[in-house]
């Protein structure tokens, strides 16, 4: 179980998050759509511990912490069983492709570490690149490192901030191939995007956040019959931009 209540987040007294509410079923790909700046990327860091809010309830598994709290993060110690990609990656850039995925492994003292990584380049086929330095691959090839980094820990939940921004259409398309099998295993899913296409594919839920405030939840049909005017604004501005692209 992963799931928060009546999370609120401010910055200098500005609200970026209010009254939010998600449940991450076991097992599934949520979807978390929106404009830039309705607060997609605080709530993901927020449900991978990495800042707390300023009130409101997050409970991983059989864990659960109240805000405000002192020592937030020693009462759910998340890692690794909640893992993330954001969109900056945060590769080490001295360490090559193959050393960046081992790093958390050996952290963790996985004695399988090198065995989990070979397996691994073979499913995102990186043998070509993976022993380069990160600014001397594609910024889709990081990307497929940034994930198969996190993949490597077997998480039970995986976050990611727009995986697929960087990727080709094929390489994104395997990237969804993959998240369908893990979620098949079990794994529970939640990926920012702005691709709807894939939203409508592989989405059990579909979570859409503006101004901080969920307005509309349920599965992909909100998107085919959006019942808020903040989601027909959202769908129209999608529609105008996916028709200016077929006419380039």
């Amino acid at each position: 179980m992963l799931n928060c209540r009546n999370i609120y987040k401010s910055y200098d007294n500005n609200s970026v998050l209010s009254d939010v509410s998600i449940e991450l079923d076991d097992g599934t790909i949520t979807a978390l759509i929106g404009p830039n700046g309705a607060g997609k990327s605080t709530l993901l860091r927020i449900l991978a511990c990495l800042e707390p809010p300023n009130s409101g309830t997050l409970t991983i598994g059989d864990k659960q912490a109240n805000y405000p709290l002192d020592m937030w993060f020693r009462n759910l110690q998340p890692w690794p069983k909640v893992t993330a990609v954001f969109q900056q990656l945060f590769l080490w850039p001295h360490l090559t492709l193959r050393k960046n995925i081992l790093l958390p492994l050996e952290l963790k003292k996985n004695s399988s570490a090198n065995d989990i990584v070979n397996e691994i380049i073979e499913q995102f086929d990186m043998a070509s690149f993976i022993d380069r330095y990160p600014n001397e691959v594609s910024g889709g090839q990081k990307q497929r490192v940034a994930l198969a980094r996190a993949l490597a820990l077997k998480p039970d939940y995986l976050l990611l901030d727009e995986i697929t921004s960087a990727l080709d259409v094929e390489q994104a398309a395997e990237i969804v191939k993959h998240l369908n099998n893990l979620k098949n295993d079990g794994m529970t899913i939640l990926l920012i995007t702005h691709y709807l296409g894939f939203v409508r594919r592989m989405a059990d839920k579909v979570i859409f956040l503006e101004n901080g405030c969920i307005r509309e939840s349920g599965n992909f049909e909100i998107l085919n019959n959006p019942q808020t005017p903040a989601l027909i604004s959202f769908m129209n501005a999608f529609s105008e931009l996916e028709a200016l692209q077929n006419n380039i």
